[in-house]
């Protein structure tokens, strides 16, 4: 009976639970126990920010902002998608501040839309500081008509404590916890299934003429995707346009024919209306918009003042099929990934090329810098698509055609099954990498593997199941996407030796004799595959008595002003990023080693309302902090150092008195943007630029060292890090200054 009492009384409570469920936790009292933080708050800035237990309001949890010494201002953040209307919003909450001094503490609003705040409000005027108890504030602001995300926020500044809690946010007076959220538009688009099962296009017969129609299809597909109003706003699934237009097209008998195929199809969607808000490509563009292929294809007139109409008129907006970011890179939207697809549909292979290379055409901010004319690459791979046979010819070509961008973002991973099991579902007890050109074994992931495995640390492969390592080199790189070729080799050597088969034979030299060993493999879940140099419960340690030493790969928040007090009277500090760091610490440890605002990099972005124009922000400063690091830094670099692990080392670069030790590092900065391919393939590219503030270039050429040293075989077979001894030399070294802000 107590029993039977008991689970009556659990199932009122979940149901009253239930009921009081909140849309949006912004009482703070829904805990992420994963991320030891309210579920759904985000932290912005160099303050600590943190959820409290002692101080509330009311409930269990408070959200917290408590200053750092080097710290300028923190933000505890959450966000609301913007389905409401109405005409005015407010924001209420309770806050709670001690000891606040040189700034303010406040709520804080703001509105977006279109990538851009539209209203806003901190409460930096009402200058709020000092100490004060548990007080009720509030915001009002207009409400945006062309709002699309509300942000709703503590903010404080300067040094002290402050705590927050209980906000209500309200439209016109009704709680959003309740308020109906309006009616999403439902686009045409998205009401057209008539191709879902397949497009019905088969290609025959593809001789040069034909290849070169389906260029300038490709072309004139993407240039209209994302420049024709009509398909800007959503009314057309593009998709399937281009299956209904393929049939036809194909059977043009000359180039006159295939022009006026081409004019009848853009009549389709209707007059183009005059533009009053298109703008001219600026004049500090970094890239502009490429259409020199309207003069490739001999182009009847007609048709190519039709195209520069459109250009001179294109969509601007909120584009269907584009987005925004908040850091300014491109999100692809409504991209079907069409898992279903037949890998013999040569029409959905066909819009794989036409989807990818349209986006590079028009979103990729280092175009520039591939090594081939990337103008030249959509002819080259159509043949390549169409006589993919099966879904392994479909992901090599995929892999094949994401490699030419050249950009170490380019993840295939996600989607790529076949290739990923024809690379081999066993691994090898032991790890290699290239050393002085040479495949080398540089660690064990399972030590108790070395006796049956035979080879040591230091010894070098040579040959694997008879091949020599520079054959497999040859015939594998092109699938191995990357920036250069020690981002390229990285790569390899992560897959070289894996293997469908239990064992391999390798060849391979130790103590200057040659051997040939078969090498047992192992399923990746029986192996310890996650392999550091170093591990301890603090990211941080003395090396020497005056040099301390840092691995980014595990530092945590709290970390940073441990480090800044146990290390400010040490002679050098080394900070290690042969790693990703698990912290982003650009500004909260950057700022300890610059005396001064530095600036440090500058980014460009795309024009969402002139596609394939990129401009450069301002460049980005390093805020000065309270106290400057007086010693040496050295920072540690190599080719695992990619994208965040590269902006933090131009970062650290800012400062006064820092050396980059090491070899070139990935060359892939800028936050990345994904994008889907049919059949269920998913790729990332670099979605911004990233250079110094003098316009020089990153991508590609990757964080080039102050002092170059890379590891020898002789130094892994004595089991000696050559960059930290190295390191460890110039610290100990007469003083080397550069000016603040250096790059070279």
């Amino acid at each position: 009976m107590k029993h039977t009492t008991l689970i009556i009384l659990a199932v009122i409570s979940m149901s009253c639970l239930s009921q009081t469920e909140k849309k949006y936790n912004l009482d703070f009292e829904t805990y992420n126990p994963r991320y030891l933080f309210a579920k759904d708050w985000m932290d912005w800035g160099d303050h600590s920010l943190e959820v409290d237990t002692l101080t509330v309001h009311s409930g269990n949890y408070s959200g917290k902002i408590k200053s750092r010494d080097n710290g300028t201002y923190g933000v505890i953040a959450y966000e609301i998608p913007a389905n409401y209307t109405g005409d005015s919003i407010t924001l209420e909450g309770y806050m709670k501040i001690r000891n606040v001094e040189n700034g303010y503490a406040g709520l804080l609003l703001r509105i977006d839309g279109n990538n851009t705040p539209l209203a806003g409000e901190n409460m930096e005027n009402r200058n709020i500081n000092d100490t004060k108890d548990w007080q009720k504030y509030s915001i009002t602001l207009a409400y945006p008509k062309e709002a699309e995300t509300i942000l709703v926020a503590g903010i404080m500044t300067g040094s002290g404590e402050a705590w927050f809690d209980d906000f209500v946010l309200t439209i016109d007076g009704q709680d959003v916890q309740t308020l109906k959220e309006k009616e999403k538009p439902v686009y045409k688009a998205t009401l057209d299934e008539e191709f879902d099962s397949g497009s019905n296009i088969e290609i025959s017969n593809l001789n040069d003429s034909l290849i070169t129609n389906l260029e300038l299809l490709g072309k004139v597909w993407g240039f209209l995707k994302y420049n024709h109003p009509e398909i800007g706003k959503g009314n057309y699934n593009w998709d399937f346009e281009l299956f209904r237009m393929l049939p036809e097209y194909m059977s043009s008998k000359n180039t006159n024919e295939r022009d006026q195929l081409l004019l009848k199809w853009i009549s389709k969607y209707g007059a183009i209306e005059t533009c009053t808000t298109c703008q001219e490509t600026s004049k500090d563009a970094v890239l502009i918009p490429d259409l020199s292929w309207l003069n490739e294809f001999g182009l009847n007139t007609e048709l190519k003042n039709k195209l520069q109409e459109i250009y001179q008129n294109r969509f601007q907006g909120h584009h269907y099929y584009i987005g925004k970011a908040y850091t300014g890179n491109a999100e692809f939207l409504n991209e079907d990934e069409y898992y279903a697809m037949a890998f013999e549909d040569d029409g959905f292979k066909l819009l794989t090329l036409y989807r990818y290379w349209n986006m590079i055409q028009y979103f990729f901010p280092y175009k520039h810098l591939t090594d081939k004319d990337w103008n030249r690459v959509l002819k080259e791979y159509i043949p390549i698509f169409v006589n993919a046979k099966n879904k392994l010819d479909y992901e090599l070509a995929c892999i094949q055609l994401i490699g030419e961008i050249n950009d170490s973002h380019g993840f295939t991973y996600v989607g790529f099954n076949n290739v990923q099991n024809r690379r081999g579902m066993f691994y090898p007890p032991l790890k290699v990498e290239f050393i002085e050109e040479q495949l080398v074994v540089t660690e064990y992931y399972n030590p108790e593997l070395k006796s049956v495995a035979k080879l040591k640390i230091g010894d070098v492969i040579t040959a694997i199941d008879h091949k020599p390592i520079q054959a497999i080199i040859d015939s594998v790189g092109a699938y191995y996407p990357a920036s250069n070729r020690t981002a390229k080799l990285r790569n390899i050597s992560r897959d070289i030796l894996r293997s469908n088969n239990k064992d391999i034979s390798v060849d391979y030299i130790s103590n200057h004799q040659k051997h040939q060993h078969r090498l047992p493999l192992y399923k990746q879940e029986d192996l310890n595959m996650r392999w550091y140099r170093w591990t301890t419960d603090k990211s941080y340690k003395f090396i020497a008595p005056d040099i301390g030493y840092v691995s980014l790969e595990f530092i945590k928040k709290e970390d940073i002003p441990e480090i800044k007090e146990v290390f400010k009277d040490t002679k050098g500090i080394i900070i290690d990023i042969r790693n990703y760091p698990s912290v982003f610490v650009p500004f909260s440890l950057g700022s300890y080693f610059v005396s001064s605002i530095t600036p440090f990099v500058k980014f460009s972005n795309f024009n969402s309302d002139h596609v394939g124009e990129f401009t450069f922000t301002p460049p980005l400063e390093i805020p000065k902090g309270d106290i400057t690091y007086n010693g040496k830094l050295v920072v540690l670099v190599n080719e695992t150092t990619q994208s965040q692990a590269e902006y933090t080392t131009m970062a650290f670069r800012a400062g006064a008195n820092t050396t980059v030790v090491g070899s070139t590092t990935a060359g892939a900065d800028g936050d990345v943007s994904s994008i889907y391919l049919p059949g269920g393939l998913l790729t990332n590219i670099s979605g911004i630029g990233v250079y110094y503030p003098d316009g020089t270039e990153t991508q590609r050429v990757g964080i080039v060292p102050d002092v170059e040293i890379k590891p020898t075989i002789e130094g892994i077979k004595q089991g000696r890090d050559e960059l930290l001894e190295k390191a460890i030399e110039l610290i100990n070294q007469e003083p080397r200054r550069k000016p603040t802000g250096g790059n070279e």
